[in-house]
């Protein structure tokens, strides 16, 4: 028998205080940092230049910041906004601790508020807090992200044609 996987939520399933424990972490590689560094065109070299990182009070680089907020984002995109509609704005963005290779991050985020959307009826708004912590319990990033979300039975679904010889008993 073919069972339906997650889905994710829809506007009606979030009730403010509500908080959702990320389910996945990921473990941040030196291909990681240089990667998403060069492909952003940041040229700080203390995110690509082991040589000079070591000159540094931290003596190794240190993981691009905006690759932590892509990350955590992409982190909460199972609980928060997979049914998502657009991304209507990230406030408040903290660093309070470093991010370094081989660190692995985790995160959560808590429902802030929601409240219909005055100008879409098939979507609701979605104020999130999501935090970011590493391996040992360290936030590493904190930031507001306010999403417009699908109301559940309006958003598009995703195509699930019929696989040659899958039987479903």
């Amino acid at each position: 028998m073919i069972r339906e996987g997650w889905h994710g939520r829809f506007f009606e399933d979030f009730e403010e205080g509500d908080v959702y424990r990320h389910p996945l972490g990921r473990t941040i590689t030196t291909t990681d940092n240089i990667w998403f560094t060069l492909l952003t065109q940041n040229t700080a070299p203390i995110h690509f230049d082991h040589a000079y990182a070591s000159q540094t009070s931290f003596k190794k680089p240190l993981v691009d910041s905006t690759f932590t907020l892509a990350l955590i984002t992409g982190q909460s995109v199972t609980d928060i906004s997979q049914n998502v509609f657009a991304n209507l704005g990230w406030t408040d963005v903290t660093l309070p601790h470093p991010v370094f290779e081989g660190d692995t991050l985790y995160s959560q985020s808590e429902v802030l508020e929601r409240r219909e959307s005055r100008s879409r009826p098939d979507v609701g708004i979605v104020k999130v807090k999501t935090i970011g912590f590493n391996q040992d319990g360290q936030v590493v990033i904190s930031f507001i992200r306010t999403v417009m979300v699908y109301k559940r039975g309006k958003g598009p679904s995703i195509p699930r044609p019929q696989l040659e010889g899958a039987n479903d008993a």
